[in-house]
């Protein structure tokens, strides 16, 4: 080797060392940085002359280990989910209150029980009478109060989601502008290597928001999918949008059907044209954005109607009557006539019969509707699995609702028809015939408090009648909590608690035991919609036994919420602490880089210096 050659190589060597130097800067600077990937010189070996050695730097490598980085990713994904519905979970139990506290639900209906027991017992007492009317405004300011409750949390999923797409929007542009750049870069330098890291860290943004799957290529550049398979970012990034609604309310759910859909959409335009329902088609399994849709759509909906169940059942047990039929026939043919006068939307008339060739024993809910807009009803409107449910549209009058009832169950071989008045008529198919009438009654909803009947219209919708009428704009009973109130008349003569009639005797208590046995014994079916019960076995009890029921099951709700997620923390940690273990910055580890190289800086240095002398003793011969 010549002494020129031997120069070079030395010379190669410090320009190595300088930019080993230059990394290990770079690497103790941005050691707390979030994102950043270690990085190290990639050296090869090069010829110099005949039996000589140089040393090139080819580039700069980033320490990363993708294998991990995938997994962080997926967990990150699934952390933002449990983490985000731990935290609405949590508020929700928080508006609910602690089972068997103060100030909840529960204990403003025992409060209310406790009234009319005590009632029960002093008829004659004003000072009972008064703290029935007490502790019933407590009671329906308590569902008003949860209902808002309810309300201000979906207000904020929709919000949330509206800010989570911005920030995945700006991302995903982000992504797709590094990748541009990264084509047209053909050096493994300094910049490439920061340019990998902010695309890392945009990737890691969206991951947290949803779950994403990355595939790279040979070319640096990623393609970024939903787990799912739906692309969201390449060369060009697609764009999400949500058409944000403003105020939400019981009324506002999210539909498949635009006309129907009175909340925010949230829709995927891809880079080359076309759209994406993605929710309709659950493109999003994961992340916070799949959180504040599961929240937003169904758990603070389910919410919202327990407690929307439980005013409807509550008003509904203290006013509701249900009278039998009087005994018809028609020749051979026998059944049962039904005065339908005070019948209203939302009531209805009962019916049971048999048919003989099985025998097979049949009920049939024949409910009141002044919309025809909402017919057919669904079989679920009554909460009982076993009830075939038909909708009457009684705008036409009676004429009209037999007609609709004859082409309804005709085939059944029952008869109706109107022999007078307001009154219907239903009649088997006679003497040994195919079927058989065997109950009928109607249920109304009291409309005065001195009807001459205990029940009574206690509770009103924001004053007027809570009937379980079905209209265009939805079931009453949605949303009703948060409108539910105390009859103004009976505030006005708490008397009218006990004097159910013209000439109620001093001392009377059967209006006041109605009240309190409807309040205690009262079995009722609950609707599997409030997620207490299924649809084929739905929940039947008392009222506070199905209100014990479902605050007791959001507990549990918000305990397995937050036990997943503190399980996602722990599994987050363990993957953090191995992906910096070998991807992060160890100030120790690089600071024993830093002698290395400084020791190898002194060692070629002195290789050159002895060179120069070298040198100068040849050109002094």
């Amino acid at each position: 080797m010549s002494l020129s050659q031997a120069l070079t190589t030395a010379l190669s060597g410090l320009r190595a060392n300088q930019v080993g130097l230059s990394l290990v800067s770079a690497n103790v600077a941005n050691a707390e940085t979030p994102g950043y990937i270690r990085k190290t010189v990639n050296q090869v070996t090069t010829t110099s002359g005949d039996i000589g050695a140089s040393v090139r730097i080819a580039g700069v490598n980033r320490e990363l280990d993708q294998y991990v980085q995938r997994q962080l990713r997926t967990e990150t994904s699934g952390s933002g989910y449990a983490g985000l519905r731990a935290t609405f979970l949590d508020r929700l139990q928080a508006i609910y209150g602690t089972p068997g506290a103060q100030g909840t639900l529960e204990s403003a209906l025992g409060s209310f029980t406790s009234a009319l027991q005590a009632l029960s017992t002093s008829s004659d007492s004003s000072a009972a009478r008064s703290n029935v009317i007490y502790s019933a405004q407590a009671l329906a300011q308590q569902l008003n109060t949860t209902t808002e409750g309810i309300q201000s949390l979906r207000n904020d999923a929709e919000m949330s989601i509206s800010d989570a797409v911005n920030v995945a929007n700006n991302a995903m542009r982000q992504i797709a502008i590094i990748n541009n750049q990264l084509r047209s870069s053909t050096k493994s330098d300094a910049p490439m290597a920061a340019l990998l890291d902010q695309r890392d860290s945009y990737i890691d943004q969206l991951s947290q928001l949803m779950d994403v799957r990355v595939v790279n290529n040979e070319a640096n550049q990623v393609t970024v999918f939903t787990s799912s398979g739906v692309e969201l970012v390449g060369a060009e990034a697609s764009r999400l949008d949500f058409d944000a609604h403003g105020t939400l309310t019981p009324n506002t759910v999210w539909s498949s059907n635009p006309a129907d859909r009175n909340v925010g959409a949230l829709t995927l335009t891809f880079a080359h044209g076309g759209t994406l329902d993605l929710i309709g088609t659950k493109a999003l399994r994961s992340g916070q954005m799949a959180a504040l849709l599961e929240l937003r759509d169904t758990t603070l909906v389910q919410a919202q109607a327990q407690v929307d169940q439980l005013a409807a059942a509550m008003a509904s047990a203290l006013s509701d009557k249900t009278t039998d039929g009087v005994a018809a026939s028609s020749g051979a043919q026998t059944g049962f006539d039904l005065d339908l006068s005070g019948l209203q939307a939302g009531n209805v008339v009962h019916l049971t019969y048999t048919d003989n060739a099985g025998p097979t024993t049949h009920t049939v809910s024949i409910v009141r509707v002044d919309d025809p807009s909402v017919l057919p009803l669904p079989n679920s409107a009554t909460n009982d699995p076993n009830d075939q449910v038909i909708g009457v549209d009684f705008s036409g009058g009676m004429a009209s609702v037999v007609s609709q009832l004859n082409a309804a169950l005709g085939a059944a071989n029952i008869q109706f028809s109107n022999p007078a008045g307001s009154t219907l008529r239903v009649l088997d198919d006679g003497a040994g015939g195919l079927s058989d009438v065997t109950a009928a009654s109607t249920t109304t909803t009291a409309t005065s408090l001195t009807s001459g009947d205990a029940e009574l219209p206690l509770f009103t919708d924001g004053g007027n009648l809570y009937t379980g009428a079905f209209t265009a704009t939805g079931a009453q009973q949605t949303g009703f909590a948060g409108r539910i109130t105390v009859n103004a008349a009976l505030v006005g003569d708490p008397s009218k608690l006990v004097n159910y009639g013209a000439s109620t005797a001093s001392g009377d208590t059967t209006r006041p035991d109605f009240l309190y046995q409807q309040l205690t014994t009262g079995s009722f079916l609950f609707s599997s919609q409030t997620g207490v019960g299924t649809a084929s076995s739905p929940f039947k009890g008392t009222l506070a036994a199905f209100t014990q029921q479902f605050i007791s099951a959001q507990g549990e709700a918000a305990s397995s919420a937050d036990q997943l997620k503190q399980g996602q923390d722990v599994v987050m940690n363990t993957l953090k602490e191995k992906f910096n273990a070998t991807s992060g910055v160890n100030i120790d580890e690089e600071m024993a880089h830093l002698l290395a190289l400084q020791n190898a800086y002194a060692a070629n240095a002195r290789v050159m210096s002895v060179i120069k002398d070298m040198f100068q003793a040849l050109l002094q011969t």
